[in-house]
């Protein structure tokens, strides 16, 4: 046991709190750690100083002895072998922050591994939901050793090395280190005579034809997510998951942004000139719509509750139709014509064209300000 004095090899207070104690301990013990002072003598004994100190000082039993006592208090009580619960988180930290995780313990089989299916959908199984049947690549459970990976009629026997623990404890130089049991490669278990299907390792590669239920109004980016139907696990463990991932096709018609639709209709112009009703399409079939005398280009109609019901809950969205005028093509010399003769029966003024003439307005004001 060293006979500095604990809370000097600390460089802290008598009155220190756990919590700055605790942050002294590990700045000392990370800098004075043997794995980054190889063959470093004296850093060992700091480091092997610094644990002593703060086993017995994170100790509130052992402090108030050593306070009351010094040295003669806590003798025989210090080094690693004592391990005050203080002591053991903070080490715990450093050997995480320097080997990348902390002690961890295995406990119990590891799960079989989680599985990804991108499906790509059209917009009306989205919006409505269908039934798909998919074919998917896996690991699945040995049938003929029913995944012990014995030969049927033999055993499974539990590894003579580890004892059935799956980790052997290995002795490197000041640390004790845990790490899987080479002999059995962590399983805790040895099979003498291996399945010849699956050569002892309980599980196989197949594929396996499932039907996935899609909700109604998932959308590009949703997962849907079916327990235990992705890989075996190959040491007994619980199935991993698997998760579809929906994509969905660009539409001829329609744009979905949430849970409304979009549709372009395209008009003529006498259509919008006179007003009248026209059919639009919607993802549950025609519907007629009303279109007022002199409704401009770009107007947006809403067709409420033709949208989609979000897949998780509210209100059903609605369908946005944007009249877009269709200037006509290939026109005859007669309908020609008949478009100058209209052209010419308009009134000179801004009567009939509202909007062209606050335009030129602000046409004007414009270069009149950049002339100035």
């Amino acid at each position: 046991m060293s006979k500095r004095d604990y809370y000097e090899i600390l460089g802290v207070a008598k009155d220190v709190d756990g919590k700055d104690l605790k942050k002294a301990y590990r700045r000392i013990a990370m800098k004075f750690h043997p794995d980054r002072n190889p063959d470093d003598k004296s850093a060992e004994d700091k480091f092997k100083e610094a644990n002593e100190a703060y086993e017995v000082l994170s100790n509130e039993e052992k402090r108030a002895a050593y306070d009351r006592f010094g040295h003669e208090g806590v003798n025989g009580q210090g080094g690693m072998g004592g391990g005050g619960e203080g002591f053991g988180d903070a080490f715990g930290d450093i050997f995480g922050e320097m080997f990348g995780g902390g002690r961890q313990r295995r406990r119990g089989p590891a799960p079989g591994s989680d599985l990804q299916y991108n499906m790509t959908l059209d917009l009306e199984e989205a919006v409505k939901g269908a039934e798909k049947k998919v074919d998917i690549p896996t690991i699945v459970s040995c049938k003929p050793c029913d995944g012990s990976g014995a030969k049927p009629g033999s055993s499974v026997k539990t590894c003579g090395t580890c004892h059935g623990q799956g980790q052997v404890r290995m002795q490197q130089g000041f640390f004790a280190v845990q790490q899987a049991c080479p002999h059995c490669n962590g399983k805790g278990k040895t099979v003498e005579s291996p399945c010849t299907s699956c050569r002892g390792q309980g599980v196989v590669r197949d594929k396996k034809t499932l039907n996935v239920k899609i909700p109604a109004g998932v959308d590009n980016g949703d997962r849907i997510r079916l327990s235990g139907e992705g890989e075996a696990s190959r040491d007994g463990g619980r199935n991993g998951d698997l998760f579809v991932e929906v994509s969905v096709r660009r539409h001829a018609l329609f744009e979905r942004d949430g849970k409304h639709l979009f549709c372009d209709v395209p008009i003529s112009f006498v259509d919008v000139a006179m007003g009248g009703e026209i059919e639009v399409p919607t993802l549950d079939g025609r519907v007629k719509l009303k279109i007022p005398a002199e409704t401009q280009s770009g107007k947006t109609f809403r067709l409420r509750g033709k949208g989609v019901k979000p897949v998780r809950g509210g209100s059903v969205g609605d369908m946005m139709c944007r009249v877009v005028v269709e200037t006509p093509v290939n026109l005859t010399k007669r309908q020609k014509d008949l478009l100058k003769e209209f052209q010419e029966t308009l009134d000179s003024g801004d009567k009939h064209n509202p909007k062209r003439k606050g335009w030129f307005d602000g046409v004007k004001t414009f270069f009149d300000d950049m002339a100035t």
